[in-house]
């Protein structure tokens, strides 16, 4: 065999090695290919979700909360004027929750009242979060803030939360009071006999609206 005839053979045989020795790398980089992907998906999939505008929810709830408020006020006003204290206790017993369900539905939100002293157990009684958010309120206050200027906003696992702290007026104090009437003590124990919503001054931090959104939907 001549020289010329050894040098091909060789150059053929090292070729092939080397097509072997790209053969046996490429699934070692196939996975490191893939990972590489799946660390690119979440970014994407976070690009593609879209923004939350907090602010915007925030005065959605706003709204939520003056029509609500606003609404009941009205109604217990009227009712105080009609036959006092007593009547309103009545309007409020029925009227509340009808008002927070209209609301609910005509704005899209979960709208409701909650307390630390609620008045009503089933509707008033505030869940974890609203606790926490009371006692921030109560620590603010305590500290000199204004309880009509108290207000909590955030965005927790796919749902908004805001809160309103509700501050307790001169009328309030004929229901919520130190010194009530004996027919506002019989009323309010035939109407809500675990109530806790007694005791207050005026400018106490009476409790809060809540409005919630879920952003799942």
């Amino acid at each position: 065999m001549n020289k010329y005839v050894v040098m091909v053979s060789l150059a053929v045989l090292l070729s092939a090695c080397g097509e072997k020795a790209e053969k046996a790398e490429a699934p070692a980089e196939a996975p490191k290919a893939a990972e590489q992907a799946q660390q690119v998906a979440p970014t994407a999939q976070q690009a593609a979700a879209p923004a939350v505008d907090q602010a915007a929810l925030t005065e959605e709830a706003k709204s939520a909360v003056q029509a609500l408020g606003g609404t009941l006020k009205g109604e217990l006003e009227a009712a105080m004027k009609a036959g006092g204290p007593v009547e309103a206790m009545s309007i409020c017993n029925t009227r509340a929750p009808e008002i927070a369900k209209a609301v609910s539905a005509e704005k899209g939100l979960q709208v409701s009242r909650v307390s630390l002293k609620n008045r009503n157990p089933v509707m008033g009684k505030p869940n974890e979060w609203q606790t926490a958010v009371l006692n921030d309120f109560e620590a603010k206050k305590a500290a000199g803030a204004d309880p009509a200027t108290l207000a909590h906003a955030e965005v927790v696992g796919g749902e908004f939360r805001f809160m309103k702290a509700i501050p307790t007026a001169e009328v309030c104090l004929k229901c919520h009071g130190t010194d009530l009437s004996p027919a506002v003590t019989a009323k309010l124990t035939e109407l809500y006999p675990e109530d806790k919503a007694t005791g207050y001054n005026a400018g106490d931090l009476r409790g809060a609206f809540v409005v919630v959104k879920n952003l799942t939907q």
